[in-house]
């Protein structure tokens, strides 16, 4: 097809080569195509094998009525073109001729002339090297149970083709390790296949049966950590091969890299998001990789090339396969070196707003790597071009606006930030109000609330689509990772679960309500929730791997996943079947789910309300929420201060020493409503002295002071005991809290040690 003016003249299209599919089964239909340096058109294709029902083996099944499910007859097959990377050469008329140099003669007499490559399983993406020609692509492995000598056959390979040549799929992995012929009929075992003579003697064969000798991968790897590839990681795994770096290439290219990366061929894997710089030694074999642009965070990387200018480009797929996935994108990387190019950042007050409203942009967060670069800053907004560091703007009528910083540097360098204001809906305003405490939760105190909702533009609250939760969480610290999500909401005492399983390569295979490559969680909640003994069979699951519960694609593993995470996951999985009911938006609940569970249990009143939208901008969320926590707060959780932490190991106990005249800790916003006295846990080991309360400063209001007399204890174990320390008077609303230690005659010694304080009401 022709490409002309950058439009495609679908006129002129001709087909060169069709290979037939199967659509039965899935996957691994399609690969990739390029051009290598001499003309010639590569193309790969995967086996489009039915992988299901192998029974922890490789798909050879030689039964009558099975031959979908037979890589025999596709990837070892010299008369199929799957499973292989084609090598020909297209010409003028449409048509094309088989290049000098493939596997298999001309005539076609051994197997198709078309293959240069064959036995591969799924050669997803490969590249030629632009000067010796070498074939180099990522082989996505298998998922089989047979041993091998790192965990189990089920490698994902990166190859190396120098010549044509037979690489081993299905009967061979890694350098050459070989499965053994399993029969499905008797469910047995036969020898295992020799790599210097791998025979084909499936009836669905229709090629040669005595296939070349099998060539070895160049790096694998499977599920658990490699020891001779170290930097791979572990989980899941799809190989992907990009090209090898050649500087001369590109002469007086803007962006390219450093001679450092000077033939050095790039790795990636879509699974793990990682890329590798790896080196060959003077033989162009495999001498050792490293990490390359590991400081930034890829999703499902899917290809990569270098443009002309040296520029990087890098497709990735996106978090969900078979999906629509809205983080999919092209990014592209310049490399620079010499003077770099500032940093443009945009920090603005508020983004929505009912017209007319202001906004007060700032260039907070923009910067130049070359600290001594002068900036110069340049606003664009509403055709207006406005210089300076900050810029307060007003938006007088309801719109979409588009708001630009360049950031310019003293050598003629510059960087872009646009971010987009609405004017015309104001986001909500949800309130909780309460004439409880907004900090701590005591034993057998009711919680009153009530929730007010209120719009601009919409006219009438649809409170029936106010959603109003308390949940309790037997992990408080968990809360700051919830309240990082704007959109948590509804039964939040899974979020743990919910949280370790987004940090594991589980996405790439399940979606929250759609089928993927697995099932979705819903489908799995939907199965398996009420069933006896689940939590553990599911535990295993995720950190064994399986297959043969959802078809047989087969689960990876994670076998360093701690138990008790794994059964955290599945506690959120199954938690998604309940039904979720919004509480009144006024009520009196007396507090009950966190007795007998300890201390470090927190509760999250939360209320949201989404708008209608208005004047052509979407609909707005908004939410508030009370937290409430133990009123034992460890002196270890302090949020800021300058004392030292001592631990006793054996009684898993950490208390505060090196407690000095005049050294604090701050704990910040707590509501002392109905807080009557603190107490505090302390040990006299030291010259004794003051714990002081004091209100939003070190120097601020005093409120309370107890005396901590001196003492010296032989086993930091002994001497513990509980003080208390009363208010001076009623405190109302929320306040940074000092606790400030003094003796003013003691100056340089440890007054005492400190365990804990107790808000007592």
């Amino acid at each position: 097809m022709e490409l002309r003016d950058n439009e495609l003249i679908m006129s002129s299209e001709k087909i060169l080569l069709e290979i037939p599919t199967q659509r039965i089964y899935c996957c691994h239909s399609a690969g990739y195509i390029g051009f290598g340096p001499d003309g010639l058109l590569y193309l790969s294709t995967g086996d489009n094998t039915n992988a299901e029902n192998t029974e922890g083996y490789v798909p050879i099944d030689e039964r009558p009525g099975r031959e979908l499910s037979d890589d025999q007859a596709t990837a070892a097959n010299s008369n199929d073109l799957r499973g292989k990377i084609l090598r020909i050469k297209p010409e003028p008329d449409g048509n094309y001729s088989i290049p000098d140099g493939n596997l298999f003669d001309k005539n076609g007499s051994e197997g198709r002339p078309e293959i240069y490559v064959m036995g591969c399983r799924n050669p997803y993406r490969f590249s030629v090297d632009r000067k010796n020609k070498f074939l180099y692509w990522g082989d996505v492995g298998p998922d089989t149970k047979v041993p091998a000598t790192e965990g189990t056959l089920s490698y994902d390979e990166i190859n190396q083709a120098r010549g044509p040549g037979f690489f081993g799929w299905p009967y061979f992995l890694g350098k050459n390790e070989a499965f053994p012929y399993y029969d499905f009929a008797t469910k047995k075992e036969g020898p295992k296949f020799n790599p210097s003579l791998p025979i084909n003697q499936s009836p669905n064969n229709t090629g040669i049966r005595k296939l070349p000798p099998a060539q070895p991968a160049m790096i694998w790897y499977g599920d658990g950590s490699s020891k001779r590839f170290p930097l791979i990681g572990k989980g899941g795994e799809s190989a992907m091969a990009g090209p090898v770096y050649y500087s001369d290439l590109f002469p007086d290219a803007n962006y390219k890299l450093p001679d450092y990366y000077d033939k050095k061929l790039f790795i990636y894997d879509w699974v793990r998001r990682w890329f590798m710089a790896v080196t060959l030694d003077e033989n162009d074999k495999y001498l050792r990789m490293e990490p390359f642009l590991d400081h930034l965070e890829f999703v499902a990387p899917t290809d990569m090339q270098f443009g002309p200018d040296g520029a990087m480009y890098i497709l990735e797929y996106g978090t969900n396969w078979f999906a629509k996935n809205s983080d999919a994108r092209l990014i592209r990387i310049e490399y620079t070196e010499g003077n770099r190019k500032p940093v443009a950042n945009i920090k603005a007050d508020h983004l929505y707003g009912a017209a007319p409203f202001e906004v007060r942009f700032s260039t907070t967060g923009s910067m130049d790597f070359d600290q001594q670069d002068a900036l110069g800053y340049t606003w664009q907004v509403e055709g207006k071009k406005i210089e300076g560091e900050q810029l307060v703007h007003t938006f007088n009528n309801p719109g979409i606006y588009e708001v630009t910083l360049t950031v310019t540097d003293d050598h003629g360098e510059e960087s872009m930030s646009t971010v987009q204001v609405k004017a015309g809906n104001a986001p909500p305003r949800v309130d909780i109000t309460t004439t409880a405490n907004r900090s701590f939760y005591w034993d057998d105190v009711p919680l009153d609330y009530k929730v007010e909702v209120k719009d601009n533009e919409d006219k009438h609250i649809d409170f029936s689509q106010v959603d109003v939760s308390l949940n309790f969480l037997p992990q408080g610290k968990d809360l700051a990772v919830i309240l990082t999500n704007p959109q948590a909401a509804g039964n939040l005492q899974y979020r743990k679960g919910q949280n370790l399983l987004n940090g594991l390569d589980c996405k790439a295979c399940h979606s929250m309500d759609q089928e993927s490559v697995g099932p979705a969680y819903s489908a799995i909640a939907k199965r398996y929730v009420g069933q006896a003994g689940v939590m553990d069979e599911l535990a295993g699951k995720i950190i064994q791997g399986a297959s043969g519960n959802w078809g047989q694609r087969p689960m990876s593993s994670h076998p360093d996943l701690p138990i008790n995470e794994a059964k955290e996951i599945v506690q959120y999985i199954l938690s998604l079947t309940d039904s979720h009911q919004s509480l009144p938006m006024q009520n009196t609940i007396t507090l009950k789910d966190h007795v007998g569970k300890g201390n470090d249990g927190s509760y999250l009143l939360m209320a949201s309300y989404t708008d209608k939208g208005a004047n052509q901008i979407e609909p707005l969320f908004t939410r508030a929420y009370i937290a409430l926590r133990n009123p034992l707060v460890q002196i270890e959780d302090y949020d800021e201060g300058n004392v030292r932490l001592g631990t006793i190991t054996t009684e898993f106990l950490t208390f505060a020493t090196g407690i000095y005249h005049e050294r604090f800790a701050k704990i910040d916003q707590v509501d002392l409503s109905h807080v009557k006295h603190f107490k505090y846990r302390v040990q006299s080991q030291g010259v004794g002295g003051n714990i002081e309360v004091r209100l939003d400063k070190k120097d601020g209001k005093l409120i309370s002071t107890v005396k901590i007399p001196a003492g010296n204890v032989e086993n930091l174990k002994d001497g513990w005991k509980e003080v208390r320390a009363t208010l001076k008077e009623d405190v109302a609303g929320m306040h940074d809290v000092y606790f400030v230690f003094t003796n003013t005659q003691r100056a340089q010694q440890n007054l005492f040690n400190l365990d804990w304080v107790y808000f007592a009401n």
